[in-house]
């Protein structure tokens, strides 16, 4: 947190799909440098919206990752001061033209009409956005990981997932080890260790 007070009210205790569990088409296409400029566009409209709310927008998950095959959605990272104060962020990335899509205890998602963008709303400061920010890095840096995971990725792929959070589940233990790796890699070269959590990547 960057400051010293507490959470205007209670986190939420459940997760909250809205519209339910929807079953999608899971496919990986070839690295396209497209999706960087598709991230930066949506980094300007988050910005737009949210000013200094938002204290930190970063590009994450696989589209983020050159070199890497990747479902094509464009995945990033929003960091507030208050999760809980929806108030300061959620009513403004809804009229950005976002919609809601999960309510759950320290994370928000919402995500384009098109299903081909998700915007992530974390507390800063929560161990959960500093994994995503070492699991990318370390996938942006090491050839083998990289292939690793790319590989685990597309084995999973050849099953039948119910929707995209089991798909995601089932990625756990192999995130986890790339992810410790990457805390290590982190520590070796002084850059400071970012608390770590179960993964969400």
């Amino acid at each position: 947190m960057p400051t010293d007070r507490k959470p205007r009210r209670r986190d939420v205790t459940t997760v909250e799909i809205i519209g339910g569990v929807v079953k999608r088409a899971l496919f990986l296409t070839d690295h396209d440098p497209r999706w960087a400029e598709a991230y930066a566009e949506h980094e300007t409209r988050i910005r737009a919206a949210l000013g200094p709310a938002a204290l930190q927008v970063e590009h994450i998950g696989s589209t983020s990752v050159p070199g890497l095959a990747a479902k094509p959605i464009i995945d990033v990272l929003i960091t507030v001061a208050d999760i809980t104060a929806e108030e300061d962020y959620l009513d403004q990335l809804v009229a950005a033209g976002y919609v809601l899509r999960v309510r759950e205890p320290g994370h928000r998602l919402v995500r384009t009409p098109a299903l081909d963008a998700h915007i992530h709303v974390m507390e800063a400061g929560d161990p959960l956005a500093g994994d995503y920010l070492i699991f990318r890095d370390r996938l942006r840096t090491d050839d083998d990981d990289r292939a690793l995971y790319e590989r685990t990725k597309r084995a999973l792929l050849e099953q039948d997932w119910a929707d995209m959070n089991a798909y995601a589940d089932a990625k756990t233990e192999v995130v986890t080890a790339i992810k410790e790796r990457g805390r290590e890699s982190r520590l070796g070269s002084g850059v400071p260790e970012r608390p770590s959590a179960s993964p969400r990547p």
